[in-house]
């Protein structure tokens, strides 16, 4: 009802005003021709440019000149009357009157064009959009805090502590009987035989719980995710694209209690020498690392999206700078993501108890047995001296690219937040190299540990951040931006 008086309010106002122009235009002498172009003005017409205008109005006499009041007021008047009735065609698919339905052209085409320029990926509103985004950033903290647990729990030595697994879980020990059959069967582990044999059942304990309090905290990850999801797929929230999207990471998710068994499972058998100690596989812990990362990635990118989407752009010369650096990002990005994973391989190697000095490895800058394995390939991956040097490099060309990155953007001309973005992956690269040399020499406590995995995943989020905000914007959004930003 309300939408209807408006509606007819503006249609008498556009008349009534029609009728004045028409006077003013008799008394002035104008032709009806020019006449009928101005009472057909649109939208579309309001993004003429402005050096057309002024040539055409220099080179017509000041008599035929219409008021610049009188052409303005129509232009206004037109752009609130079709606007209003595109916006109530594009957020109201469900009301239809007769009065909506012989919408002029150019309003059908700029809802068109906001339609294929903005691909929401949460439908029923800002509400919506603000619900699904929490949703999602919590579930990506979850996975962050899922991943520093598993790194608490392999420094700490607990994960080879439960022998067993299944699916779905079960109770924690509870009795004293229970407590001592659940040793019994870490006794019978090669761990157990060749590392801990003088444990005690206070000590198993310990890690047992924190082995325990990691896999429970996945599960319980997989229902706080399954739960918000349900009832927002319910409600009619998620579009297709992001069902979809949502599903492969659910069931990525649900993959990785697999990957994690399986890993855990390369422990508990005897190793292929008695002077080998027993360890998980550094081929499944870094797929098990890895298939974290790859959740988590999914997951931020995809609350950006959701709640952001479009990046931060206010000129056309701030959108040139961004894909500027996003020629840069892209490669820095996927050098921060291999360094991440040979950080695994580190870990499955024990590589971070070996050579702990810097910034040479021993007495030398290349140890001499970094190919002593044959074939060749193994040493990248189970030497070592090998696996801990190219970790070295690794880190050192990271810390190069991002300061190459942040170098060549300097004089660049991109958007504030962009530039304050990087000065910070800067200084989170920084202060990652600064824990890996700490980690290093103090031969890899659990605290300087967890700080150095929890650095690698803070420095990937901030480079997915980066890559976000400076992606390409709409083809809308592109057509409404000035040339040059608004300076306050």
């Amino acid at each position: 009802m309300l939408e209807s008086r408006v509606i007819s309010i503006l249609r008498k106002n556009n008349k009534a005003f029609d009728n004045l122009l028409s006077s003013s235009f008799t008394q002035r002498g104008s032709s009806p021709r020019v006449l009928d172009e101005f009472s057909s003005l649109n939208p579309s017409r309001l993004f003429s440019s402005s050096s057309s205008s002024s040539s055409s109005s220099s080179s017509s006499s000041s008599s035929k000149l219409v008021p610049l009041s009188i052409a303005s007021s129509v232009t206004a008047k037109n752009f609130i009357f079709y606007g209003f009735r595109s916006f109530h065609h594009c957020h109201n698919k469900g009301f239809h009157r007769s009065s909506f339905r012989n919408m002029s052209t150019s309003a059908a085409s700029v809802c068109k064009e906001n339609k294929e320029g903005l691909k929401f990926l949460v439908t029923a509103g800002p509400r919506a959009q603000k619900m699904v985004g929490i949703w999602l950033f919590a579930s990506a903290a979850w996975v962050f805090s899922m991943v520093l647990l598993g790194g608490i729990t392999r420094l700490t030595r607990s994960g080879l502590s439960m022998t067993d697994w299944k699916f779905t879980g079960s109770l924690p020990p509870l009795s004293d009987e229970e407590w001592l059959a659940e040793f019994e069967k870490y006794k019978q582990s090669p761990e157990f035989k060749r590392v801990n044999k003088g444990m005690r059942i206070d000590d198993f304990k310990f890690i047992y719980w924190m082995e325990y309090a990691h896999r429970m905290w996945g599960r319980a990850l997989g229902i706080m995710f399954a739960l918000p999801f349900s009832y927002f797929l319910r409600k009619g929230y998620i579009t297709p694209q992001l069902g979809v999207r949502l599903c492969s990471l659910f069931a990525l998710g649900a993959g990785q209690g697999l990957i994690g068994w399986w890993m855990v499972k390369s422990g508990l058998e005897e190793p292929a020498s008695e002077y080998f100690q027993p360890r998980v596989s550094p081929y499944r812990l870094a797929a098990h690392l890895s298939s974290a990362f790859i959740i988590y990635c999914g997951l931020f990118w995809t609350a950006l999206t959701v709640v952001m989407p479009e990046p931060p752009a206010e000129s056309v010369v701030w959108v040139l700078g961004a894909a500027k650096v996003k020629r840069l990002a892209l490669p820095v990005s996927i050098i921060v993501g291999i360094t991440a994973v040979s950080g695994a391989f580190v870990a499955g190697n024990d590589a971070g108890h070996a050579f702990n000095t810097f910034p040479k490895m021993g007495d030398s800058w290349i140890p001499d047995d970094i190919f002593s394995m044959k074939p060749l390939m193994r040493n990248f991956f189970e030497n070592t001296s090998t696996v801990q040097l190219d970790h070295r490099i690794l880190a050192t060309v990271t810390l190069i690219s991002i300061g190459g990155l942040w170098w060549s953007t300097r004089k660049l001309d991109i958007h504030p937040a962009i530039r304050s973005l990087i000065g910070s992956i800067m200084g989170m690269a920084a202060l990652q190299v600064t824990l890996g040399i700490s980690t290093l020499l103090s031969y890899v406590p659990v605290s300087l540990g967890t700080a150095h995995q929890a650095g690698a995943l803070t420095l990937l989020t901030l480079m997915i951040l980066l890559n976000h905000t400076v992606r390409r914007p709409s083809a809308l959004l592109l057509k409404s931006l000035p040339s040059i930003a608004k300076t306050t």
